[in-house]
């Protein structure tokens, strides 16, 4: 639909040639109609104002041609021309930041996260870690004493973290969980690592990578971080869309892990496991209607990656596709599948379990 023409006024020309070349401080007299460098961005203005304002130009430039400007020039009170107005956005508006370090328009990406932690012992292992920048730790002023409390303490005190005791009250409106156990800290937000750097990994121990496949549950995420973390696996592999990243419920829920576990963000999971397969890495997916079970899968010293489904979805097609093998945990009761976060904990412990068996065992010199 067309725009509605906006209607002329007999007002707005008034009959005049055009304003004088400078305007009286003081009100105008004999017009009746607006001022005719008065204009709306992206409308077009009365047949009598254009032409006031065309007036307007001339006299200002002192040209009457074809070329003059039909803008007319605004004067200040004394005389003196305003400043040019800047092309650009204001200053403090441009919230995105430059993340591919290429030249062009800039883009949001958002990051892993973990900037606002948690839970005691997530607060605990965070200052223990040291891994990055804690900014504060806040306490609620009514919580009752407990060693790890004291630890924390101390602890920010030694690296001179700033603490904050506030009310219960204020402290839950900061906080993003339901138990928060009355403590919290702001930190720098957690560093991404280049996943294929963690899968060239050979020493001290081969990469041993998790990939999670479309896992947005929160709690669900910061359990096999932290059961991946236990059974030591060398790095995590998240899709960057449509997957949980670290939140304050992952922080908590993972107790601490998420500071020692390197992590890596892919834009495509099923990309990301070609590429993989041509560093050489043995991949590995577990569902619960594979064939093959995860107790006979020859596990050796090699590199793997082993990959976990979403919740109720499991694998996507791209991404099974891409696994060397697939595997089931054999289950003897009357539910044939467990949750990821169980699942992924077994899975984890049975490789690294497979791993240690196959170790080399060390020599002992006895001297003979």
């Amino acid at each position: 639909m067309s725009p509605r023409p906006r209607p002329a006024s007999g007002k707005a020309g008034g009959g005049r040639s055009g304003p004088p070349a400078r305007r009286s401080p003081g009100p105008s007299s004999g017009s009746s109609g607006p001022p005719a460098s008065r204009r709306t961005g992206g409308r077009t203005a009365p047949p009598g104002a254009a032409g006031g304002a065309a007036g307007a130009g001339r006299s200002s430039s002192g040209s009457s041609g074809p070329g003059a400007s039909a803008r007319p020039r605004r004067v200040r009170s004394d005389g003196t021309p305003p400043r040019p107005r800047r092309s650009g956005p204001p200053s403090g508006r441009d919230n995105t930041r430059d993340t591919d370090g290429v030249d062009g328009p800039k883009r949001t990406v958002r990051g892993l996260g973990g900037e606002q932690v948690e839970g005691r012992q997530a607060v605990r292992e965070l200052l223990v870690a040291g891994r990055r920048k804690v900014k504060e730790v806040l306490v609620a002023s009514d919580i009752d004493s407990a060693p790890i409390l004291d630890d924390i303490v101390e602890l920010a005190d030694s690296r001179r973290v700033p603490i904050r005791q506030i009310g219960r009250g204020k402290l839950d409106t900061l906080t993003a969980t339901s138990a928060a156990q009355g403590v919290m800290a702001r930190a720098q937000q957690l560093p991404e690592h280049d996943y294929e750097e963690l899968a060239r990994r050979r020493r001290p121990t081969p990469a041993f990578l998790l990939a999670l496949d479309g896992v947005t549950d929160p709690g669900n995420l910061g359990a096999v971080i932290r059961s991946a973390e236990g059974a030591g696996v060398t790095g995590v592999v998240l899709p960057r869309h449509r997957a949980a990243h670290v939140t304050p419920s992952v922080t908590k829920a993972a107790a601490g892990a998420i500071e020692y576990m390197p992590m890596a963000l892919v834009g495509g999971l099923a990309a990301a496991l070609i590429k993989l397969d041509e560093l050489g890495v043995w991949i590995v997916g577990l569902d619960s209607e594979a064939d093959q079970s995860l107790y006979d899968l020859p596990i050796a010293d090699e590199r793997i990656c082993l990959v976990l489904g979403a919740e109720g979805a499991g694998l996507s097609r791209l991404v099974r596709q891409r696994c060397h093998a697939v595997v089931r945990i054999p289950a003897i009761g009357q539910l044939n599948s467990l949750n990821v976060a169980a699942a992924g904990a077994i899975a984890c412990f049975e490789v690294a379990r497979a791993r240690a068996g196959k170790a080399k065992p060390a020599v002992v010199d006895t001297g003979s």
